[in-house]
């Protein structure tokens, strides 16, 4: 038997596992698993439980089998039937609460799915010693903040957890490469929590500041310095298949922007960039003859928003200064599709669109710096490389801190050992990686948050501690190890 430290930990809304990922790099050992969209459930099972099964591993307590629970609503409603285990982990959806009725405590989170997680808080036998939540980054914003966000730190205290009066919001492509860090642009907000006892949890000293923010790391480290070829690494071009690559139209649209936006900085003056706002071929036209329009919504009493006046006087002035560069591409962008007339330069300095990162977005296109990529979305908008191809689902996965023994198949049932494995839909894994976990982000900042807090957490977990302590700095020297 290994004398390595270990602890249980519980993956709600697991996706395919990018809290297992990260906890079983910090010395965690699998207890429970809930994930409700079949397909991610299947190609969870494939990469986190099947090896378990296969190796005779022991069955957790309270575990009847190695396998994949469904919706969580209906494993803690109207009894709470997910096993103990000492982390409980959840990227859960946040839907917005009532706008009346509010109440204090348990009553307020009702209608959204933490509180499915605060029921299996309450129960003294299920309770966790460590909570790490995982959301949005609006969560925090201004918009629920005071709402949303407030009521959850106030429930976790009420139900005995010390946790922060801020969440930490963190992004993977803060972190170097050696700590698990990735070139992607991924701010989430991470809520963590230790049981502590209703009293002490309650108390305002233990009210403390986030575990980690942007502004407190001292790493020696700049996003600047990513090199996305090496770093991630891509795949050398000839291991990659020709359906990534772009089609005729996708070239098309992409060399006309060039053309335009090359024409464009040649016109600018030395200490002149490209706009940073949405320009649009279809709001192209003179200055007067957008005020005009927007003089005669007014009057009608149909004004329009202040955010699109300015965006019609930005492209207006835009027009009037390039109109001679311009007009010349009036018939080809006529005939692009509605959101290919759209462009957003973000790329710094201007440079050739073979030497961005694009996004084909539903509005419209925008480039990039090519050091590392915006975050990966739930749809298809899948970054592209230059003018060339889009990132395989390999490499979305190395974006989110996957191993790349991670498969995106589905073991089918069947006799056992004669089990097929079928390899899913591309559409289905950038789906699956666009909502998933960083692993590199969640492991720093569980891993920072137990040992800020070991004295607490050892008092109720020491066997978290340990495991913790004994973890290495990078998550991904764990993947050597058995799952």
């Amino acid at each position: 038997m290994s004398s390595t430290p270990t602890f249980t930990f519980s993956d709600l809304f697991a996706g395919i596992g990018g809290f297992h990922a990260a906890l079983h790099a910090a010395g965690g050992t699998w207890a429970f698993a809930s994930e409700i969209d079949p397909d991610a459930a299947a190609v969870y099972d494939h990469n986190w439980l099947r090896p378990l099964r296969e190796s005779g591993a022991p069955l957790p307590p309270g575990v009847k089998s190695f396998g994949v629970s469904g919706d969580i609503v209906a494993l803690t409603d109207p009894e709470v039937s997910v096993p103990h285990a000492d982390v409980l982990a959840a990227g859960f959806p946040c839907q917005p609460f009532s706008k009346s009725g509010f109440q204090r405590g348990m009553d307020e989170t009702r209608g959204t799915l933490f509180w499915n997680i605060a029921k299996i808080l309450e129960d003294p036998e299920r309770r966790p010693s460590v909570v790490m939540l995982e959301n949005v980054r609006n969560l925090a914003g201004p918009r629920h903040r005071d709402t949303t966000f407030r009521t959850i730190v106030r429930t976790l205290r009420e139900l005995g957890y010390r946790t922060a009066n801020e969440p930490a919001v963190f992004s993977p492509h803060l972190l170097p490469r050696h700590l698990g860090g990735r070139p992607q642009v991924r701010e989430r907000v991470f809520i963590l929590a230790h049981y502590v006892g209703v009293e002490v949890a309650q108390d305002p000293a233990s009210f403390d500041d986030p575990i980690v923010t942007p502004k407190s790391l001292d790493l020696d480290w700049s996003k600047d310095r990513w090199d996305l070829r090496k770093d991630l690494p891509l795949l050398p071009d000839e291991e990659v298949d020709a359906r990534y690559e772009l089609d005729g139209a996708e070239v098309k649209m992409i060399q006309t922007w060039d053309r335009i936006l090359t024409l464009v900085a040649d016109r600018l003056g030395p200490d002149e960039r490209l706009p940073g706002f949405p320009i649009w071929a279809d709001e192209w036209r003179s200055l007067e003859a957008a005020s005009d329009m927007i003089d005669v919504a007014a009057v009608k009493g149909t004004p329009f928003p202040a955010w699109k006046k300015n965006f019609l006087l930005k492209n207006a002035e835009f027009y009037d200064r390039h109109r001679g560069v311009l007009d010349e591409f009036r018939m080809e962008l006529d005939a692009f599709p509605p959101s290919r007339r759209k462009f957003e330069w973000q790329a710094g300095p201007h440079r050739p669109l073979a030497e961005t990162i694009m996004h084909f977005r539903p509005s419209g296109i925008r480039a990039k710096r090519p050091d590392y990529v915006p975050a990966l979305v739930a749809i298809t908008q899948t970054s592209i490389l230059g003018d060339r191809r889009r990132l395989t689902p390999r490499e979305t996965a190395r974006l989110q801190g996957l191993p790349d023994s991670f498969d995106f198949v589905k073991t089918t049932p069947g006799i056992p050992g004669l089990e097929e494995q079928v390899a899913q839909k591309d559409s289905a894994s950038y789906k699956q990686m666009g909502n998933g976990v960083n692993v590199g982000a969640a492991y720093y900042v569980f891993r920072e948050y137990v040992l800020r807090h070991q004295e607490e957490v050892r008092r109720v977990a020491p066997h978290v501690v340990e495991a913790v302590v004994a973890s290495s700095n990078n998550p991904d020297d764990a993947f050597s190890r058995l799952i």
